[in-house]
């Protein structure tokens, strides 16, 4: 049973308040934690306000060069990180995994920014008498950036917070959720052996009462939250000045036209459903399928969901862990009734076994329902029927959620009304929502989030632009 602390000026903090960590799948304790109060908050606030003097200072070369060395670290360690993924967190040991390549890939690609922060040199003599002005403009770093993050990534979502905040030159804070502290705190470590200054790098697990410093605190600059909408935009009613990017969660839409490829639709779509049981924000969840390709992609759905194994994260054989907790568990069984009652039919899954949720399809369940209006975070998928492509577009725009959608299809004017319907951040042509390649820009519209992820577009969001404006 692994000990873990606050990490603050590059050592680990003994509070006396602890908490357990405990595995989603058999509830053994993995860690336990001692937990940041306001004291170690402050300290970490006050820390990175110093160190901005110096990480603004860093040549993007050292910069890149200590984000390399991020990269390096967590590969070398690829196997240890995906256990303790599997353990706190209760993803299955081949796709933990695939999380720790993100994250590797993340540093990397952030290593290769931190060389590309630029700027443009802007003529200014458009006007008589302002003949030999030019402007430089620059983006400069903006300051200690604050990040919370959920428990579904618990390393490569900390890692969309961190290494642009490094390559921007900026310190971080990282506020971990409760449940999966354990990958967080490893990469705090990771990153100040690294070479990252130890005052630059922060992570305090805390209460989310305690954690409210690093919302309202002026001395942070930026916060990034991943999260539920509820909390996501109450943070930012509370951010005061500071700039803020929120990812918010989804319901993630797929269409499937006539002219799809079906196989390989319905493998999409069920990996899309059902990868880390669903507990992903651009999980597939809401299926919209041509009337007369119905029941050809039903049936392949079904084969390769009936193929998919529930059980223990640690089996290299699983492919669905438990949902995070009893609650979690429960409400999706809450979720499921609904809609029953009100003339949906489960065709497959519909069970549980504690956490263990067997994956799911709904068929026919009406727009209202919580399954289908809501975001479901669960080896869930609804399906329907459709005859008129706008008939679907309109269906999968129909949500208060907009971060990605996916089709299926090779009609280009099909494509074009989608782009031009469905609105959200991200919309995938022949894949499913689920799709994420981490250099990407990725964020939401409506109640799914502000500003956007993927390195260099949060590194925008990261820096301040600074005009000089020159008489030669």
């Amino acid at each position: 049973m692994a000990a873990a602390g606050p990490l603050i000026e590059g050592r680990t903090v003994e509070t006396g308040a602890t908490f357990e960590v405990r595995s989603p799948y058999d509830g053994r304790t993995v860690a336990v934690v001692h937990r940041a109060g306001p004291d170690e908050i402050e300290r970490a606030i006050a820390a990175a306000a110093r160190a901005f003097t110096l990480t603004r200072a860093l040549p993007a070369w050292k910069r890149s060069a200590v984000l390399e060395a991020i990269s390096d670290a967590i590969a070398a360690r690829r196997e240890d990180l995906a256990v303790t993924i599997a353990l706190e967190a209760g993803k299955p040991i081949k796709t933990a995994r695939g999380e720790v390549d993100r994250a590797i890939f993340t540093f990397k690609v952030a290593s290769e920014e931190a060389r590309r922060i630029g700027g443009e040199i802007l003529p200014l003599d458009w006007l008589p008498g302002l003949e030999r002005r030019e402007g430089h403009v620059r983006r400069v770093a903006l300051g200690p950036i604050a990040g919370i993050t959920p428990f579904n990534f618990p390393l490569n979502l900390v890692a969309h917070k961190v290494a642009p905040a490094l390559a921007a030159g900026n310190p971080v804070i990282i506020r971990p959720a409760s449940q999966t502290p354990v990958s967080a705190i490893t990469l705090g470590r990771i990153a100040v052996e690294a070479g990252w200054p130890a005052d630059a790098y922060a992570v305090v697990p805390s209460t989310t009462r305690d954690a409210s410093a690093l919302v309202e605190d002026e001395r942070i600059k930026l916060l990034s939250f991943t999260g539920s909408p509820a909390v996501g935009w109450d943070l930012k009613r509370r951010v005061g000045r500071k700039r803020v990017t929120l990812e918010l969660g989804g319901n993630a839409a797929v269409i499937v036209h006539h002219d799809a490829d079906v196989a390989h639709a319905a493998e999409r779509v069920a990996w899309g459903g059902f990868t880390y049981a669903g507990q992903s924000c651009i999980s597939a969840q809401r299926i919209y399928v041509h009337d007369t390709i119905y029941q050809p992609f039903l049936s392949e759905l079904l084969r390769r969901t009936e193929a998919l194994t529930a059980g223990d994260p640690l089996n290299e054989e699983t492919d669905l862990g438990p949902v995070i907790d009893d609650g979690a568990a429960d409400r999706i069984g809450e979720w499921i009734d609904e809609a029953k009652a009100a003339g949906a039919k489960v065709i497959a899954g519909g069970t549980r076994d504690g956490r263990l949720w067997q994956p799911t399809i709904i068929e026919a369940a009406p727009a209202s329902v919580r399954v289908n209006c809501q975001e479901v975070f669960a080896p869930v998928l609804t399906i329907q029927r459709y005859a008129d492509v706008e008939e679907a577009i309109a269906a999968a725009n129909g949500s208060e959620y907009g971060l990605q959608a996916g089709i299926f299809t090779h009609d280009e004017r099909v494509v074009n009304a989608a782009i031009d319907g469905i609105e959200v951040g991200g919309l995938m042509v022949n894949d499913v929502p689920t799709f994420r390649v981490d250099h990407m820009p990725y964020g939401g519209v409506k109640l799914s989030g502000f500003g956007r992820e993927g390195l260099r577009y949060a590194i925008e969001e990261m820096t301040e632009l600074k005009l000089v404006a020159y008489r030669r």
